[in-house]
């Protein structure tokens, strides 16, 4: 709004002095007619009683012409439609005539300068007071919004605005807000669980635990002479280690739950959507990179799953190919196999030990390859738990020093 009232501010003063420069032109027109009868009435006189003398108006813009009165026109010398001034040189009368058109044409130049100046102050005002309205109010409303996100302030929702320049990302933010107040909720819930999960368990594992160091107590002291309570006591011992196993294999197995809540919404999608969004993405990216992209030519049919979530399957994909390939070529193609569509994701220079290739789909795997280059080890892990919620299948081969890794969807009924 600042900004707005400088702009209008520094035009009313462009106005003022424009219209100031004109006044000013037509003041010094005035002054120039002044002075032209001036300089006519002193060569009059500098030529006075000179027979046959007449002032060249030519010399003058404003003086129309000099005449002198005689005996023919004395009746009518003081009769003139121009404005004109009577002068005495000498005796002898002259009627200097001269112009008004000045006055005139300040009047329109004037009139004119003031009408364009007016419009364009209003124009601009109605620019300034639109782009107020349609960027300016709209994007100030929600300036403090993602400083409370960071602070995880979720419980805010933004207002709806009826704006075609902020209403779709307005609503995108809103959803945002919802999936992490979501997300919050979930985590907070599973923290819950966590805890009480280690509760229950260190309150289990303390009995086969004490039991264990009673018995090795015992054994210690000698309390046990014969082989037939030694047998027993060893029996008791190997169940209460079972027992424990049983615990840490429950703590394993809950470790390797989805703990990135991925679910997805399947339904049908054509695959040439999820292509089109990643080529329209990738194509200048690994231009700017220097990557050669390539999309092999497929038959456009309907498959299962989510189309937004198996787009991310193949950015996880085309990342990978990115950080660990050599740069030189990203293929995608596809093929059909029964009632399944494949699309491979290729790249060149795959640098993966062979040991180490049933091993990309891991959580937290990262390969020898990737000493220096910055992972968590999710990209795949992801991709994979998201191809089997779809119902799908995604696996990786190594193809002469290049890296495939395709992606299985079902076809519908209909293809």
């Amino acid at each position: 709004m600042r900004m707005s009232l400088i702009l209008l501010t520094a035009l009313v003063i462009s106005f003022a002095a424009a219209f100031y420069a004109a006044v000013k032109s037509g003041t010094e027109n005035e002054k120039l007619y002044k002075v032209e009868l001036s300089r006519v009435e002193n060569e009059l006189r500098e030529h006075a009683g000179e027979e046959g003398f007449k002032v060249d108006t030519g010399k003058y813009p404003n003086i129309l012409r000099v005449v002198p009165q005689t005996e023919e026109n004395r009746e009518h010398f003081y009769g003139s439609e121009e404005r004109y001034r009577i002068c005495d040189i000498g005796g002898q009368l002259y009627r200097i005539e001269y112009s008004e058109d000045f006055s005139k044409e300040r009047t329109e130049l004037l009139r004119t300068v003031a009408v364009l100046l007016c419009a364009a102050v209003l124009v601009t005002a109605g620019v300034l007071i639109y782009l107020f309205f349609a960027f300016v109010k709209p994007f100030n409303s929600i300036t403090g919004y993602p400083k409370e996100l960071a602070k995880g302030n979720l419980a805010i929702p933004l207002s709806e605005e009826k704006n075609r320049y902020f209403g779709r990302f307005l609503w995108g933010l809103d959803m945002l807000r919802e999936k992490l107040e979501d997300e919050k909720k979930k985590n907070l819930e599973l923290q819950r669980e966590k805890n009480v999960f280690l509760l229950s368990l260190s309150h289990d594992m303390r009995t086969p635990v004490s039991a264990i160091r009673l018995y090795a107590a015992a054994i210690k002291k000698g309390l046990y002479k014969d082989d037939e309570k030694l047998k027993n006591v060893a029996d008791k011992l190997d169940e209460n280690a079972c027992s424990i196993e049983g615990y840490v294999a429950g703590i394993v197995s809950a470790s390797g739950k989805d703990f990135l809540n991925l679910e997805t919404e399947n339904g049908e999608f054509y695959i040439s959507e999820a292509l089109n969004t990643v080529t329209e993405y990738y194509g200048e990216k690994l231009k700017d990179l220097g990557t050669s992209f390539e999309v092999g030519k497929y038959a456009d049919i309907l498959v299962l799953g989510d189309k937004d979530r198996y787009v991310e399957v193949l950015q996880n994909i085309i990342e990978n190919a990115i950080k660990y390939g050599d740069g030189g070529i990203i293929r995608i193609n596809s093929r059909d196999e029964e009632d399944a569509r494949l699309v491979t994701v290729e790249n060149s220079g795959c640098t993966l030990p062979d040991n180490e290739a049933e091993h990309i789909f891991d959580s937290f795997f990262r390969g020898s390859n990737a000493a220096n280059k910055p992972g968590s080890g999710l990209g795949l892990y992801i991709a994979r738990t998201l191809m089997n919620r779809m119902g799908g299948e995604i696996f990786a081969e190594r193809k002469d020093g290049e890296m495939h890794v395709t992606t299985v969807l079902k076809k519908t009924g209909g293809n």
